[in-house]
């Protein structure tokens, strides 16, 4: 398991057509500086857009992994990712002359060995992994599909499969260290399809550069080779196509016995490095393809967006989210009018909750009111506000030189007086968030009662 990032020595590149767009296109791979990632660079449009390969930039999950940028769009990209992480290279620039990289042989296996031949280097920087401490999942019970990522000391993978169909049956593999097993057991397993697909995905416009040279198609008809001749007809195709006695077109030979499941797991590696940062973690999945490995991916990067919050902002773990300390180097107020005391839950862009004690030495208590005191209201929504400037803090650049202004207040309700030795609690969500301008539904509770209710907007401006 490596401790510094990797890149490559020297560029180097790949010719090809893509899979599904047909289009011709030459990919090549530069070494990038530390800690700036994987991007693709369009150098067909002008200016040279870029994506960067991580979770927020995927576009499209239909057939196959799509990233975009405004222009820059680059689809099918899994499995040059899955090279990419599989030799568990950190930062590269990636040129590609057209919207897909090239498909070559249906595998992973020739970018890697390309990634290879320009040697990898080690860079001056740790790498950081991100260690899974709590179970995550996600389930389409409809189709049977689940996948499920746990604790564990290094990258692993289970993965099973069952079509139902004799030339597959129920397959399954595992992976238990990516450096000795990545290369020869997993780089060079084919994409595959069923024959059945064909002909829908080519009246969808896809595989525009798909053959027998770059799939398994794996027979799933009653009807024979009539079939067959049928869809070569309607296909315009070519190349020769039979039945086979081993269910697979043409009797194309596997690479492994368990070949389709192996390229399974290959696009969960490549779909996993959108993470934007290697887990140890054991990821247990039943038919689980694009769309189940994607929406994992966004529940590992909550966690990876949390844990680096915690890293930058906490002292310990044993402590809240955001400590006093924590939310002093992010909010601007001071005595008397900082109002929450701590962060005990924060999900980056999505939701907050946090604490204000309230003590009689509130200053505030003097006057409102001698004998009954009351947090006066004001304070009570100002406090709820503060909390949802924390919640801000993922969702700009750059948050201590940040300013939240707040524009607008709708629907406040005050169900109960808050007094002196209650715990105001603050649970607010993000409804919306637009360039600079945010709307966000808050409540506050005294332990479970409902106190207060509002919606606030905000809008972000430099200090």
């Amino acid at each position: 398991m490596y401790t510094k990032q990797r890149t490559i020595k020297r560029p180097i590149s790949i010719e090809g057509v893509g899979l599904h767009t047909g289009n011709s296109s030459t990919l090549t791979f530069r070494p990038a500086p530390p800690d700036s990632g994987v991007k693709f660079i369009r150098v067909d449009l002008p200016g040279n857009p870029s994506v960067m390969a991580d979770i927020d930039h995927v576009i499209d999950i239909s057939r196959g992994t799509t990233l975009g940028n405004g222009e820059a769009k680059v689809y099918t990209v899994e499995h040059v990712l899955a090279a990419i992480a599989g030799l568990q290279i950190d930062n590269l620039d990636i040129e590609v002359n057209a919207n897909e990289p090239p498909v070559v042989d249906g595998s992973s296996r020739p970018f890697a060995d390309k990634l290879l031949e320009a040697e990898i280097e080690t860079q001056d920087a740790d790498r950081y992994y991100l260690e899974i401490d709590t179970t995550l999942s996600y389930s389409e019970p409809d189709r049977h599909v689940d996948i499920v990522v746990t604790p564990s000391d290094r990258f692993r993978i289970t993965f099973m499969i069952d079509y139902r169909n004799p030339a597959l049956g129920t397959q399954y593999t595992t992976l238990i260290d990516l450096e000795s097993e990545f290369l020869e057991e997993f780089a060079p397993a084919r994409t595959f399809c069923f024959l059945s697909e064909v002909e829908m995905l080519k009246n969808h416009g896809l595989i525009k550069g798909g053959g027998l040279n770059n799939a398994v198609v794996i027979y799933d008809s009653d009807l024979g080779q009539v079939e067959v001749d049928r869809i070569r007809r309607v296909l315009n195709l070519k190349d020769e196509a039979f039945v086979g006695k081993t269910g697979i077109i043409n009797d194309i030979p596997l690479r492994f016995y368990n070949e389709p499941v192996r390229h399974k797991a290959l696009d969960l590696i490549g779909d996993l490095f959108l993470i934007g940062v290697p887990i140890k973690g054991h990821i247990l999945a039943a038919r689980s393809g694009h769309k189940a490995n994607v929406e994992l991916v966004k529940k590992i990067r909550a966690l990876y967006e949390k844990k680096k919050l915690l890293s930058k902002y906490q002292k310990s773990n044993l402590e809240p989210f955001l400590d006093i300390d924590g939310i002093m180097k992010i909010m601007p107020h001071r005595y008397p009018f900082l109002l929450i005391d701590k962060v005990i839950e924060l999900d980056p862009e999505k939701r907050v909750v946090a604490i204000k004690n309230v003590t009689i030495n509130e200053p505030f208590f003097q006057g409102h009111f001698p004998g009954h005191p009351i947090m006066p209201g004001v304070l009570i929504i100002e406090a709820m506000a503060q909390a949802g400037g924390i919640l801000l803090l993922k969702a700009v650049p750059e948050p201590e030189k940040k300013l939240v202004y707040f524009i607008a207040i709708d629907g406040v309700k005050f169900r109960k007086p808050v007094k002196p030795g209650d715990t105001l609690r603050f649970e607010l969500d993000m409804k919306v968030f637009r360039r600079n301008t945010c709307k966000m539904a808050g409540k506050g509770f005294v332990d479970d009662t409902l106190v207060v209710e509002a919606e606030l907007m905000a809008m972000v401006m430099d200090r």
